[in-house]
């Protein structure tokens, strides 16, 4: 269904397209009340991008739940900034979600986050190399990096039967000729619900090529 661009979204037509619960849209409204706060003391997100919220970040980050497994548990947001769409997911999903936030600021503002919506994520204020190696099921990352760097970041944390879930823009099939230079893995693209430019890419059997291995 085609939607008028310009116009900004509103939650029912967000609650349209996605199918949550009047009681998932009021903790969604309950975040973005408290983004606005923290926003004039720190730069979660593009100011601009506050416009239009519902599409451009809950639309956005919520549209991943579709690509979920079934049995989604142990989800990693790298670089969670400010939630997204990792404390999205948590909100519209029963998944456990882990948010990798570097920024000591940023990673104060996820666990306010958390507290006030009551949900049972885990803040991690370190750097991604900092995990545990093996211990994401699904890794979701947006805004982060170019994609050869994303899986450079993503690999060591994946079990044999993991998948990453990246929200990349219009250069996507340049990102992924480079990231083919170091690396063999599966992938599919799916258009995104929030930016007819956009794509969500889905990587699995992630692998060195062969004269990139260590």
């Amino acid at each position: 269904m085609q939607r008028d661009q310009a116009k900004p979204m509103s939650s029912e037509e967000f609650a349209e397209i996605t199918g949550v619960s009047r009681e998932t849209l009021a903790s969604l409204d309950q975040y973005l009340a408290l983004l606005r706060r923290w926003q004039t003391a720190i730069n979660l997100v593009g100011p601009r991008t506050l416009t239009d919220p519902w599409r451009r970040h809950l639309l956005d980050s919520a549209q991943l739940v579709q690509y979920l497994p079934n049995d989604a548990d142990d989800i990693f947001d790298l670089g969670s900034g400010a939630g997204l769409p990792g404390l999205i997911l948590a909100i519209v999903s029963d998944s456990k979600v882990h948010l990798v936030e570097s920024d000591l600021r940023k990673a104060q503002f996820l666990r306010e986050a958390a507290r006030v919506l009551g949900l049972p994520v885990e803040v991690h204020a370190a750097r991604i190399e900092q995990l545990p190696a093996r211990c994401a099921n699904v890794i979701v990352a947006r805004a982060l990096a170019p994609l050869h760097r994303l899986i450079d970041l993503a690999f060591p944390l994946l079990k044999a039967d993991s998948i990453c879930l990246f929200l990349k823009g219009q250069k996507l099939q340049d990102e992924l000729t480079e990231a083919r230079k170091s690396w063999r893995m599966s992938s599919q693209s799916f258009p995104s619900l929030s930016d007819p430019s956009a794509s969500v890419l889905k990587l699995w059997d992630i692998e060195r090529a062969p004269l990139h291995r260590q």
